[in-house]
């Protein structure tokens, strides 16, 4: 018995020294660190949202490592200052020289050349050039373009690839840059290298397809995640899941599989991509969805990450940690979701959604390299409507552009300049010039003689300065940013416009609440002709309305430095053609920026008509033919754009007051002058006073009685109270 104790003690002592051997090798491993590998950062890891970390630490107080230097295997050391002369772009700008093609041309190489003729960027002599852009190319040959005669190692040299290129280069790249399509990390030159997204074979070359977001808010019953797999496949899963869905080990169904790859957008709140560089590809689908992509460790440089600021549309996440990625995309506020699929919107339509945007905005990060400190601020590339639409020779602020008041909480100061076309054969605009130099607002009237009739000598004495500025006989010319115009506001007048001094006043007023549309007395709307099976506009009086004639119209001045140096030059070729085009041009431009319509101001109908209609009468369902020239006119603008940015609308602002000249015996012997805040004109609108209701509902502001014209009806409401039209169907309000 004793014997077995003894035996038995000896066993547990052997067992117990057993298990520490085995234990003091992993704890050693453990306690030994093992060599960092060369060339891996050691940085401590990006947290996926700091208000879910707050009770353990922040980021900010985390000690971070000491800044790595980029692996530049294709160039050495090369950098910006070092590979790039920038002192042959201190004359004209970025002007870029395209070598031809030495092969045959694929369609990408055309959409690549095309969207750069077209552009302010293209010059066709290599000599001028600041920057030389050799296109890699795409042909299945897998045919490699030789050396180009003017290579100097690569200096001033940009190659670029929007697909992944198949053959691989025969010569060094040298200080050459690169702008490749989703580049690794390891290979890429941050600062000096451009990141470009990897579009598919049949993304559009210009104008785009609109995003597809309709409710910027989580609906009930939409799946939380999308997850990307080959071939542009997607599975969704739902809210209910309790594992990770991207490693195979989930419990709940993972959802139906989409399996026509680019046919149907993934429909979730996030979207869920591994970190491979074959799923590029799905972050575009994300963006375009509205789908807030999540990048699990991703392999692969984010494009233009040097100027857009992804942390506002994207989140980047560790794939090693399933649950807790999970626990933070359910835990994230509303607000922030919805504030990230905001930005995704914003991104895919000012940057990805055409091949000419990608184009353009890989050459403004190289211009704003070259500008330096004058180039755009962050404000500039990651707002609306974007850096390619800001133009920095205009002015680096964000506060000189009409876009931004209303996030700074700022509105525009100041008076405005009144710019008179006198194209038109006539007399000088007299009578116009005294009632404009009568408003309050008037800084300066400058009247841009376009005739070939000289001036006269002698004009109207004005309170304002007067300046005579000769045209070159171009209804383009109109649109020029002259050095002349010293406000912001601009007021576009024709030589027979006829305007009074309180309507300008108040169109000026709205217009500083909206600086950055158009504002307008005169309208047009433009529509859909089946029977042509094209686009058409019209005069003719509507219930909506999507343009603004230039005749008589508010603006900011930064519009006419687009017009000049952003569209191309075959547009305003044809707005000179055709001179009833250019207003349709004018509200192209501003309603591709600020995607909204412009707005309406009353005009009396006692004054002369502006101008005669572009179409007689030129409205659907109308028989009579339009002019050839005025119907291509909107369509070849369309096909321009890429697309149709006009955006109708049904507002109308009229003023409170109306100072209208009824007779003394006129208001004794009839009712008080009725007004009433309409949406739309009336079909046949007379006097403001006298002008009446629509049939249809219409609120507007009563400040004191009301009357209703009946037997012995009187009502009342409280001071502001908003009362319906349709209550007193055919008769307008009454203020007393």
């Amino acid at each position: 018995m004793q014997s077995w104790r003894w035996k038995s003690l000896w066993l547990a002592l052997l067992a117990s020294w057993l298990l520490v051997l085995l234990g003091v090798f992993p704890l050693l491993r453990l306690a030994v660190p093992t060599r960092p590998r060369a060339g891996v950062p050691q940085g401590w890891p990006h947290w996926l949202d700091a208000e879910l970390l707050q009770s353990f630490a922040k980021p900010g107080e985390l000690l971070e490592d000491g800044p790595q230097p980029p692996q530049a295997l294709r160039g050495g050391s090369c950098n910006w200052g070092a590979c790039f002369d920038t002192s042959k772009c201190r004359g004209g700008g970025l002007k870029v020289f395209v070598y031809p093609a030495a092969g045959p041309v694929s369609e990408t190489h055309r959409r690549i050349l095309a969207s750069i003729e077209g552009s302010r960027y293209h010059t066709l002599s290599a000599a001028e050039a600041c920057l030389l852009l050799l296109l890699s190319p795409d042909t299945p040959t897998g045919e490699c373009d030789p050396v180009p005669p003017q290579w100097d190692g690569g200096r001033n040299h940009l190659v670029l690839s929007l697909h992944p290129a198949p053959c691989p280069r025969t010569f060094q790249l040298g200080q050459a840059m690169v702008a490749g399509a989703s580049p690794t990390v390891d290979t890429f030159r941050p600062g000096f290298d451009v990141a470009l997204p990897l579009l598919p074979e049949a993304h559009p070359l210009r104008g785009g397809v609109p995003g597809q977001l309709r409710q910027h808010s989580p609906r009930p019953g939409v799946a939380l995640l999308a997850l990307a797999e080959d071939r542009g496949r997607w599975h969704v899963a739902g809210t209910d899941f309790s594992a990770c869905p991207w490693d195979g080990r989930c419990e709940q169904d993972r959802g139906p599989k989409q399996t026509h790859p680019g046919a149907t957008l993934p429909n979730a709140t996030f979207c869920l991509i591994p970190g491979r560089s074959p799923d590029a590809l799905h972050f575009l689908q994300a963006l375009q969805a509205g789908c807030i992509p999540v990048l699990l460790s991703p392999r692969w440089q984010l494009p233009f990450s040097e100027v857009i600021d992804w942390t506002k549309a994207a989140i980047v996440a560790d794939e090693r940690l399933p649950l807790q990625v999970l626990t933070a995309l359910q835990e994230m506020p509303l607000t922030r979701v919805l504030a990230l699929r905001q930005q995704t919107q914003f991104l895919w339509d000012a940057y990805f959604s055409s091949v000419e945007k990608v184009i353009h905005t890989t050459l403004e990060i190289i211009q704003d390299r070259i500008f330096g400190a004058s180039a755009h601020p962050s404000l500039l590339w990651n707002s609306p409507p974007g850096a390619i639409l800001a133009l920095p020779t205009f002015s680096p602020s964000p506060s000189d552009f009409p876009f931004y008041h209303l996030q700074q909480g700022s509105r525009p100061l100041g008076r405005f300049s009144a710019l008179i076309w006198g194209g038109a054969p006539g007399q000088p605009p007299l009578k116009l010039i005294q009632a404009v130099a009568g408003s309050q607002h008037c800084a300066q009237i400058l009247v841009l003689w376009s005739s070939e009739k000289p001036p006269p000598t002698r004009w109207p004495k004005t309170a304002v300065p007067l300046t005579v500025i000769d045209g070159h006989r171009k209804v383009s010319d109109r649109f020029f940013p002259y050095s002349a115009i010293s406000t912001d506001a601009i007021l576009s007048l024709d030589a027979h416009s006829s305007l009074s001094t309180s309507e300008v006043d108040f169109a000026f007023v709205v217009w500083q609440s909206f600086p950055e549309r158009m504002v307008g007395f005169l309208t047009w709307s433009h529509f859909w002709d089946e029977a042509r099976g094209g686009w058409g506009y019209t005069a003719k009086r509507t219930n909506e309305f999507s343009m603004v004639l230039t005749s008589a119209a508010f603006y900011h001045r930064y519009y006419h430095t687009l017009f000049t140096h952003s569209l191309p030059k075959a547009l305003r070729t044809l707005a000179d053609e055709a001179p009833t085009c250019v207003d349709v041009l004018m509200n192209f431009l501003v309603a591709s920026v600020t995607k909204l319509p412009p707005i309406k101001v009353p005009y009396g109908m006692w004054h002369q008509e502006a101008r005669p209609p572009p179409l007689e009468p030129g409205g659907p369902g109308l028989t009579q033919e339009p002019q050839p020239a005025a119907h291509n006119c909107i369509n070849q603008m369309a096909a321009g754009f890429g697309h149709m940015p006009l955006v109708s609308s049904r507002l109308r602002l009229d003023p409170v007051l109306f100072k209208d000249p009824v007779s003394v015996l006129r208001k004794k012997s009839s009712p008080p002058p009725r007004t009433c805040l309409t949406p739309t004109p009336a079909p046949d609108p007379l006097r403001f006073h006298s002008r009446m209701c629509p049939l249809v509902p219409t609120l507007f502001m009563l400040p004191r009685k009301v009357h209703r014209q009946g037997p012995g009806l009187t009502r009342e409401p409280r001071e502001g109270r908003a009362v319906s039209s349709s209550l007193w169907p055919g008769r307008c309000a009454t203020n007393i």
